[in-house]
């Protein structure tokens, strides 16, 4: 049965190589690359099914017009040709009208090929229009204060795992978004190394951790500066690494870290001062310590601050400076790709910007001249985005034209004008370029496209052409387009071929010692960038004032997390992995339950200012009091009644303009009381 090597393009850090075995046209399974040696020949549960989703007989066929209200999912099949000349019509005539300002594109990361990511977004950086400020509900935050910190640069290669001493995931949950980096470890640890996990849910990895630290939501930063208190108390500090290598410690030192001594900290953040000391001198023995960072711990208020606050603890010990030391948020710092081919390939340098998170806002608000046309691909913001109800109205404007390039008719698509159906990545050919390991892969179909499915790659060229764009990008194959990449690239990729990538994974190294991007080449302790924003420049932990007002009306703090089976919508389409993961639930601790008279499988109301969500309740001390956990991002057809992000506000982060979901404080109560 002939196997094609291909590479999962879901938004996960580990962008696994794989081989699809086709038959007959279809693909009947998909395993891991054995040849790979992180993917090691395995794929992780979801991907296994993927076949399901490729050949899922409710993917959208034809390109289909909406022929009842907005958002009623009323649509008759048209042609292909029909409608791109609509769309170009439409557009055509609001740019005669208001200039290219009216037309927004939305485009984000359902699809990490870097052609079809990222020329949907070129087309409308050529066009002029209004912009995406792209990843907001997702990684601007922890991005942004990484970058304050160390610069724009990746962090450690989980692969130095294997020098490690000691491994802490702090908000990050590897059985759920870091599979093979756990398969890894697992191997480390059967060697003496010791794994720490810094979560308020006891996860999976948590619960098969030598360590559960249950924190409380939004106080990492507490934590850290905890531990650099104890570590300065202790004499435990690398003098001549922090010398060298950071800038501003001694002012850290002397401004904040006095205010974070044990009890202080075991007070804010849930834990006993005997877990604080304790963690501090784990922490100040080892010499060669990971920390593998989770971007959840970010989406709060409060987010950058605790992002630095961890990300600057491997420079006290000087692990940053030894191999299999350090911290790993992300990789693809460190790989300078010459992505602008595509994503910018031409187009005015600046223009109007729309934050990925606030959409519902920009549609209704905005003005000279408003949105007018909407294109979306790639993403579910109907489910993903916060203040969901403001979102859904905005898009049920009769004057908005809409067109949702997907492969299936999710709530996004129900409000749209026109859906195109669009192409799997087992249906596409791309570049892959991992962001959570240092490794990159040519990925060919393994598969013709399905039915009438277009790619987004294919998608953006046609319009591109008939909206009279000459860029050499919007005629070229996405063979031809790959080794521009590479073209003028510094660093760690320089000296690749582009021809090995078509070979097969192709794996590069960073420095064996950690290297920083910031202004001053070192590790900034204290950011005047962040000085001249209002922020505070170093560290710290502080109370958020709304969320202390919040946690007074509110018994209860929202915790929301990647489910193992449903991570988000993008694997909605299949029944294995939807009965795998079970209905869309909430989970509270017994004391919680026991105080609202609940029972365990029983349809509860999750409400607040903001609107109420129904789910099937479940009951677990897997979290603790005052916490209900909702995993996953499921459509609003499995659950009760909406999706959870309805509960959530468009506020920002501190640092990077990011979603705060996990500062939404409500209430549970059974679903038949609802009003």
């Amino acid at each position: 049965m002939p196997k094609v090597r291909v590479v999962c393009a879901h938004d996960c850090p580990d962008m696994c190589s794989l081989l699809a075995e086709v038959e007959d046209g279809r693909v009947v399974r998909i395993q891991g690359d054995p040849d790979e040696a992180y993917t090691a020949g395995f794929a992780c549960a979801k991907v296994n099914r993927d076949m399901e989703t490729l050949h899922s007989p409710d993917r959208l066929r034809t390109p289909m017009r909406r022929t009842g209200p907005k958002g009623s999912g009323q649509f008759a099949p048209i042609t292909w040709d029909a409608a791109l000349d609509e769309i170009t019509a439409r557009w055509k005539a609001i740019i005669a009208e208001d200039g290219p300002l009216g037309i927004l594109g939305y485009a984000y990361s359902a699809h990490q090929g870097h052609m079809n990511r990222r020329l949907p977004a070129g087309l409308f950086h050529a066009l002029g229009t209004t912009r995406l400020m792209a990843g907001t509900v997702c990684d601007t935050c922890c991005e942004t204060a990484w970058d304050m910190t160390l610069g724009p640069v990746g962090g450690t290669d989980p692969q130095s795992v294997v020098h490690s001493d000691l491994v802490i995931a702090w908000g990050c949950d590897l059985m759920a978004v870091n599979v093979h980096f756990w398969t890894l470890l697992e191997k480390v640890r059967a060697t003496g190394v010791k794994l720490v996990v810094i979560d308020p849910r006891r996860s999976q990895t948590a619960a098969r951790a030598d360590w559960h630290l249950p924190i409380r939501i939004g106080t990492d930063a507490a934590l850290a500066c905890g531990i650099a208190h104890i570590l300065l108390r202790d004499g435990k500090i690398d003098r001549d690494y922090v010398a060298a290598n950071t800038l501003g410690f001694d002012r850290w030192a002397t401004e904040v870290l006095p205010g974070f001594a044990p009890e202080r900290v075991a007070r804010i953040t849930g834990l006993s001062v005997d877990d604080v000391e304790r963690l501090a001198a784990m922490y100040g023995a080892a010499k060669r310590s990971l920390i593998r960072l989770g971007e959840g711990m970010t989406r709060l208020a409060k987010g950058g601050q605790a992002l630095r606050a961890v990300a600057t603890l491997p420079a006290l010990t000087g692990a940053y400076g030894r191999e299999g030391g350090g911290a790993l948020l992300l990789a693809a710092g460190s790989m300078d790709f010459q992505f602008g081919v595509v994503a910018k390939p031409s187009g005015p340098a600046s223009a109007r910007m729309v934050n990925h998170l606030a959409l519902g806002e920009a549609l209704e608000e905005m003005r000279d001249p408003p949105i007018r046309a909407l294109f979306i691909a790639a993403n579910n913001p109907a489910v993903t985005n916060p203040d969901v109800n403001r979102l859904r109205r905005a898009l049920s404007r009769e004057e908005l034209f809409t067109v949702v390039h997907d492969p299936f008719m999710t709530d996004t698509a129900r409000y749209a004008d026109i859906v195109l159906p669009a192409t799997t990545y087992l249906e596409t050919e791309d570049f892959y370029r991992s962001y959570g390991s240092y490794r990159m892969q040519w990925g060919p179909a393994a598969v013709p496209p399905q039915h009438e499915a277009r790619s987004n790659f294919h998608l953006a060229q046609d319009l591109g052409r008939r909206m009279g764009l000459t860029d050499a990008v919007f005629s070229m194959a996405p063979k031809e387009i790959m080794p521009l990449f590479f073209k003028g690239a510094t660093g760690i990729i320089a000296d690749v071929d582009p021809a090995r990538v078509f070979e097969g994974p192709v794996k590069v190294a960073p420095p064996a010692a950690q290297e920083f991007r910031t202004p001053s080449g070192k590790l900034e302790i204290y950011s005047e960038a962040l000085a001249q924003q209002g922020v505070p420049p170093m560290p710290v932990w502080e109370e958020d004032p709304i969320e202390a007002a919040d946690a007074t009306r509110w018994p209860l703090r929202l915790l929301t997390a990647p489910g193992y089976f449903q991570a988000h919508t993008a694997y909605a389409a299949s029944p294995f992995l939807r009965k795998r993961e079970g209905a869309p639930c909430a989970i509270v601790h017994p004391e919680e339950a026991a105080r609202r008279n609940l029972a365990e499988g029983q349809a509860v109301r999750l409400f607040n200012d903001r609107g109420e969500v129904g789910l099937v309740l479940k009951i677990s001390d897997e979290v603790q009091p005052g916490v209900v956990l909702v995993p996953g991002q499921r459509p609003d057809g499995e659950a009760v009644s909406g999706t959870v992000n309805m509960l959530c506000d468009t506020r920002l982060t501190d640092m990077g303009e990011g979603a705060c979901y996990q500062s939404t404080f409500l209430d549970v109560a059974a679903w038949e009381k609802a009003a």
